[in-house]
């Protein structure tokens, strides 16, 4: 070799060395059983390291697996392994990545621990952290808590931080088909319709407020379509009076949630989830904090002004069995987190409670699911044997136990209901509900007695035609099935939706006490209080609770 040969194949070695050639990236897939389903995912490597993780196909309720997910990705990415804390609020959605997770790293030849559900993360020694100070703090990350942040941020305040216990935000609001109450909308406009605060405050005389709270209410509704568009959130579909969804396709809780997200990340807001609050700081009477613990770490967050938002109890057997009993022993649609946590330190600290006993119970929710299914008029319940067993207009407890007493039960409707209803068609479309030709053929694929199911759809019919007294109805229904199919089926079970009992406010969302006293420093909004709404009346007192709140930190 000559001397110049060698000395550029010596540089070339020099640069070789300088800048190595770049590992290759090599993808592998597996799957894993989510919620929904079979999920898949892709797993990029590079070497040893896990570089990224694809969500390629997936059955899960898309308003836990967009939030879960980028979770739970991070997690893996994080530990380079399977072998992590799954996501709360998405438990068996984790469970399906990870396992996805574990077997892609098989397919690459890797050795990784069996997955089960109750897999977890290394324990870590417990800490105390130094406390920390802000302006506003916010408990409890669903719409009450997301619309107070947005609206603490839009007064002018700096710091605000919104601590959630689960590992996902936005509570059970991101599930939501309707926002109820909402008045003065573009949606109304278009369709003709004029709905002014003076009706809504009509409309709402037996509500259980005080008038000064339903005057706020009332203007907050007026306000909230304008305040959402402010941010790119459009209820465009009025179903009629106050009744809204995002179209008449899509659910209004997804869309509302998903922009709520949005504009809290675009305004800086410090969002702390897997922390869960489970005390207050008091300086005498006033409220200047909350205690935390997130994971392994506890410490204080100080703040101006403390606003809880933390949603009710359907979720606490124990609390309703102490306030509402026979409900502990029927299922909840709410969030796994909806447990009160709260209640016992208002019990504690002597701030007043109202409404305790107050229920919202829906009659039909999909067995082994938490989805509300269901809708109007023209179906019947019955069990395993094909039988008509209650009064299906009727609701509550009453109705919820009936459904316990039978071993199995079941929602049938034909092709009218069908066509009525945006959320029956989409249940459909994702496969929860049966479809069949005739009675006879619904009958054997739900595995019920088909020449009952025939006379209990003829008996309803003859009801309805007044022909024969309904044995269950007082008042049939005014439509009857069909005389040919298709027919629908779903097995279902009641639930409680929501609790209506809380810690009791004044109109501007400042929690009282017994003596019905303002409890310095603390507000609250949202299903935590004694609240006459539901999802839009929690956006309107948590919006007001940011103002309140804000109008107190920037005075000082």
């Amino acid at each position: 070799m000559n001397k110049k040969l060698a000395i550029l194949l010596s540089a070339v070695l020099m640069l070789v060395s300088l800048f190595p050639m770049g590992i290759a990236e090599t993808a592998y897939q597996g799957t894993g059983p989510g919620y929904g389903g079979e999920l898949k995912v892709e797993v990029v490597m590079e070497g040893e390291t896990i570089k990224d993780i694809l969500l390629l196909e997936n059955r899960e309720s898309s308003p836990v697996v967009k939030r879960a997910f980028p979770a739970i990705r991070d997690r893996i990415l994080e530990a380079q392994t399977p072998v992590v804390d799954s996501v709360s609020a998405a438990t068996f959605t984790s469970y399906g990545v990870k396992s996805a997770v574990a077997n892609a790293l098989r397919e690459a030849g890797k050795e990784v621990e069996k997955i089960t559900f109750d897999t977890k993360g290394p324990e870590k020694e417990p800490v105390t952290l130094e406390p920390v100070k802000t302006d506003i703090v916010i408990i409890g990350g669903g719409p009450a808590g997301l619309t107070a942040a947005i609206a603490a941020k839009e007064a002018g305040v700096e710091n605000v931080i919104v601590i959630e216990k689960l590992g996902i935000i936005s509570g059970n609001g991101k599930f939501d088909m309707n926002c109820f109450d909402v008045i003065n909308s573009k949606a109304q406009k278009d369709a003709g319709m004029d709905y002014t605060k003076e009706m809504f405050i009509e409309s709402k005389q037996n509500a259980g407020e005080t008038p000064e709270r339903l005057q706020a209410w009332a203007e907050g509704a007026n306000e909230q379509d304008a305040w959402l568009r402010s941010f790119g959130v459009e209820l465009n579909h009025c179903m009629g009076g106050t009744v809204h969804m995002a179209e008449v396709d899509a659910y209004a809780g997804e869309e509302i949630q998903d922009g709520m997200e949005a504009r809290v990340r675009e305004l800086n807001v410090d969002i702390r989830t897997d922390t869960k609050g489970y005390d207050f700081v008091f300086d005498g009477d006033k409220v200047v904090g909350v205690k935390v613990q997130h994971l392994n770490e506890s410490y204080d967050i100080l703040a101006d002004a403390v606003i809880l938002a933390t949603g009710g109890f359907s979720a606490n057997k124990e609390l309703l069995a102490k306030y509402a009993p026979g409900a502990e022993i029927v299922a909840t649609s709410n969030q796994m987190g909806a447990t009160g946590d709260f209640v016992p330190l208002f019990e504690k600290y002597d701030y007043q409670i109202k409404n305790m006993d107050v229920l919202i119970v829906f009659k039909q929710i999909i067995k082994h699911r938490r989805d509300l299914t269901g809708a109007g008029d023209g179906f019947i319940f019955v069990n395993e044997n094909g039988e008509r067993f209650a009064d299906e207009s009727s609701s509550g407890l009453g109705l919820a136990h009936k459904i316990l007493e039978q071993k199995k039960v079941f929602y049938i409707y034909d092709q009218a209901l069908y066509d009525s209803s945006y959320r029956l068609v989409k249940h459909n479309k994702l496969g929860y509900h049966t479809k069949a030709d005739t009675l006879e053929e619904l009958a054997a694929a739900l595995k019920i007695d088909a020449e009952n199911l025939k006379a209990s759809v003829d008996g309803y019919n003859k009801g309805v035609a007044g022909e024969a007294p309904d044995p269950f109805r007082e008042k049939s229904f005014t439509r009857p099935f069909a005389a040919e199919g298709p027919y629908y089926g779903v097995q279902i079970e009641s639930a409680i939706h929501m609790t209506k009992g809380g810690v009791v406010t004044d109109a501007k969302a400042r929690v009282l006490n017994k003596d019905n006293q303002v409890v310095e420093g603390l507000y609250a909004a949202g299903e935590v209080t004694w609240i006459s709404g539901a999802y839009s009346a929690a956006m309107v007192f948590g919006r007001i609770a940011g103002q309140e709140a804000a109008a107190v930190v920037l005075q000082k």
